[in-house]
């Protein structure tokens, strides 16, 4: 690993932290609540950082495959531990182990929050909190790669190492044009989203935090009812769509505008991505209590937003769904680990992946039948390797260990066995509300410190698909 070049490139992600912590110091001015000072300090010391670490380390090689893995997870980590700085300095949180965890949980897009009274938030603090969605959401390091110019060599090792999903593509010949490409189209539904939110009556400081919350799969709002606090079926109904764009892969959307819109209905994983939630949906009607909405538009528009929310891994809420059946509760549970489509802004394991292991099992019937014939998994005409078959294998056993004994460390601490399981499962998948404790009605905050570092490494497993971090504790990642 090149020290200097992996110092050099965390400078310009600090500096550019820096910026973008001015358009909150903006709403810090104007409310003038008391968090302006705190955002001063904050923007110094990151850019004070920030500068050193760039001028301190002069790199002129390349960012090699080992560099763009430390890259990126010590650039999350470093972020999430200046971006706590805010709420701590100012005194929103007084615990920066609490500070941390909500600063990881915004930049991993989790939504996990130890706040019990939202509304109390200084308007500065409240929006950072929504904008470390939005900025991690399609990746602060694919935002870097598209206006920082300094990191387009070696460019396309942070994109393997940042973008979710199985499967890479490159819009472009060009790596940081393909940033710029999938940015804008980022920045067009965020722009798109905050209009209707507007329409449907919310104020331009609400309709944009909720369109970060939404278009980054966060989950963060600035209620403490989270959605349920707007009795508004048209904003309900305008989260739900936004949110299966933002679950869906941002390269379709963007072949889509450029004219090709039949490409959504020959993409299969796009195809069993709506009809996992179609099937969800149908199931939980079935297995909900009707007695609790008031009648059947209700009930599907309830559970609609509940289905979409839980598998696009936004965690937004409109209605306590502990409330429903313990089938209702399985059915979120199995959501939570499909997740939304690969290039996505979704947690989970990514329905491309489960798409692929039911292909491969349906695969190895046919070869149990068929011993000598050769059946290729494919995903519509496109024949998948047996190497990425073994990789998602691979990323499966590890994510599933992951969260085993993230369960298990979370019944350390007292916690029951189906709050540790959510909790787990919540965190690791970026969904941010769970089960039990950790249900849509409370949050993170009476769990001890200890356990809440430890969810906040499932956040980070769990945003960069695990082998971005494991790598860096191997044995032969160190090796020359």
């Amino acid at each position: 690993m090149n020290y200097k070049v992996v110092i050099h490139t965390l400078g310009a992600l600090w500096i550019f932290l820096a910026v973008s912590m001015l358009m909150p110091l903006g709403w810090a001015w104007y409310y003038g609540e008391g968090d302006l000072l705190a955002f001063i300090i904050t923007i110094m010391l990151t850019a004070a950082a920030g500068i050193s670490a760039w001028k301190l380390t002069p790199a002129k090689s390349e960012i090699g495959i080992r560099d763009g893995f430390a890259i990126v997870t010590f650039g999350w980590v470093s972020m999430a531990f200046f971006g706590a700085f805010p709420a701590f300095i100012s005194g929103t949180i007084p615990s920066f182990t609490d500070a941390f965890f909500e600063s990881m949980s915004g930049f991993t897009t989790t939504g996990a929050s130890i706040l019990n009274d939202i509304e109390s938030l200084p308007h500065g603090v409240l929006f950072w909190r929504s904008l470390t969605h939005w900025l991690g959401g399609m990746g602060i390091i694919l935002l870097s790669l598209a206006i920082l110019p300094m990191l387009g060599v070696g460019g396309m090792q942070l994109f393997r190492a940042e973008v979710p999903g199985p499967v890479t593509d490159k819009l472009t010949p060009r790596i940081r044009q393909t940033a710029e490409i999938l940015w804008g189209v980022y920045l067009l539904l965020t722009v798109s989203e905050t209009a209707l939110l507007m329409v449907g009556g919310m104020s331009f400081f609400d309709a944009l935090c909720h369109t970060f919350g939404t278009m980054a799969t966060g989950g963060f709002s600035t209620k403490n009812a989270s959605i349920a606090a707007y009795d508004n079926p048209f904003i309900h109904w305008v989260i739900i769509l936004f949110m299966i764009f933002a679950g869906v892969n941002f390269a379709l959307h963007f072949r889509a505008l450029k004219g090709d819109l039949k490409v959504y209905p020959r993409d299969p994983e796009f195809r069993f991505f709506l009809t996992v939630i179609a099937g969800a949906i149908v199931l939980l009607l079935i297995f909900s209590y009707p007695g609790l909405f008031n009648g059947f538009g209700e009930q599907l528009r309830h559970t609609v937003f509940q289905v979409v929310s839980i598998m696009t891994t936004t965690g937004y809420v409109t209605h306590d769904f502990e409330s429903w059946t313990p089938t209702g509760h399985f059915i979120l549970l199995a959501l939570m680990f499909i997740g939304g489509m690969a290039g996505s802004t979704g947690g989970g394991m990514k329905t491309m992946r489960i798409f692929i292991i039911i292909k491969q099992a349906r695969m190895e019937l046919r070869q149990i039948i068929h011993p000598r014939g050769v059946f290729p998994v494919r995903l519509g005409k496109r024949v998948i390797s047996d190497e990425v078959v073994k990789n998602i294998f691979g990323f499966f056993l590890l994510y599933a260990l992951f969260f085993i004994l993230g369960a298990v460390v979370m019944t350390f601490f007292k916690l029951d066995l189906v709050s540790a399981i959510a909790a787990s499962a919540a965190c690791l998948n970026n969904i941010g509300p769970g089960l039990g404790a950790v249900g849509p009605t409370d949050n993170y905050y009476l769990i001890p410190a200890l356990g809440k570092w430890v969810l906040c490494g499932l956040m980070l497993l769990g945003r960069l698909e695990v082998y971005t971090v494991v790598i860096l504790f191997s044995r032969f990642y160190w090796k020359r």
